[in-house]
């Protein structure tokens, strides 16, 4: 990858422009062949996290592609559920575990809330867990610190009552879907906007309208999709299972048009 490849966040520590998302590839061979296979096609950044049940099969690919650590960039995931200062700590150490490598690069809390309470208000209990992600940051376990799914009242608690400030927030990111407010917000506190889903979860592959302006480009909607993220200024997690499919994701080095653009933020 090229210079131009990487996005810098705000610690100066720089980060491949596009990941390899592992969200609902199971573990053991799936998820090992399936890493294996993104850092063969030329992806230096694995997206995972505790939740998602695969960073031991993750560290274990990474590990075994014979590419040196420092050139992999990995990131994981406090789980949703946890939020307090005590069991943040503990779960930072079971990722560790986990995963089996001496440091990750990014971890993140993956949501404001727990899963089974989408939009709760639980303001109080992330200044908490941030305090305990900060002291991970601190250790050197990891290279850099976020969030995931937050918006821009949890972000602003976190900016409040911080030292260390966010340096990622991962949200869903896809045409039709750009979250104007939330990734202004960022870029106004120096926070790296990341996509995951960049296709909806597959529901953007059967959309006529993207698969037109896809066309035009003589690329797929898969890469339509994820070259649009790109263009808002973002960093795509792209997913798959198929060797095919992974290749293909990588490859969009092309431009979209700014009336293009607009086409697919206007996408309902």
């Amino acid at each position: 990858m090229k210079n131009s490849d990487y996005f810098t966040l705000a610690n100066g520590v720089t980060i491949p422009a596009i990941g390899f998302g592992t969200w609902q590839i199971p573990s053991g061979e799936v998820a090992y062949n399936s890493v294996r296979e993104a850092l063969n096609a030329g992806y230096r950044h694995i997206d995972t996290a505790q939740a998602y049940g695969n960073e031991a099969s993750v560290g274990e690919a990474i590990l075994d592609s014979g590419i040196d650590r420092s050139e992999i960039f990995v990131t994981s995931k406090l789980p949703a559920e946890i939020k307090s200062y005590e069991k943040a700590v503990k779960h930072a150490a079971l990722t560790m575990k986990n995963i089996g490598l001496n440091y990750i690069d990014l971890y993140l809390i993956h949501a404001p809330w727990p899963w089974s309470e989408i939009g709760a208000d639980y303001t109080r209990e992330n200044i908490e867990v941030w305090k305990a992600m900060e002291e991970f940051y601190e250790s050197g376990k990891t290279r850099s610190i976020g969030i995931s799914n937050f918006n821009v009242k949890d972000i602003d608690a976190i900016l409040e009552n911080c030292r260390i400030r966010p340096m990622v927030n991962q949200i869903k990111l896809h045409p039709g879907h750009s979250q104007e407010e939330i990734t202004a917000h960022c870029r106004k506190n120096g926070i790296l906007v990341e996509g995951y889903s960049p296709l909806a979860t597959g529901r953007l592959l059967d959309n006529g309208e993207i698969a037109r302006i896809a066309a035009k480009y003589g690329k797929s909607v898969a890469q339509l999709s994820i070259r649009y993220v790109m263009q808002k200024g973002a960093l795509p997690l792209p997913k798959s299972v198929h060797p095919e499919y992974i290749r293909q994701n990588f490859d969009v080095s092309f431009e979209i048009s700014d009336d293009d653009i607009s086409r697919l933020d206007s996408l309902k």
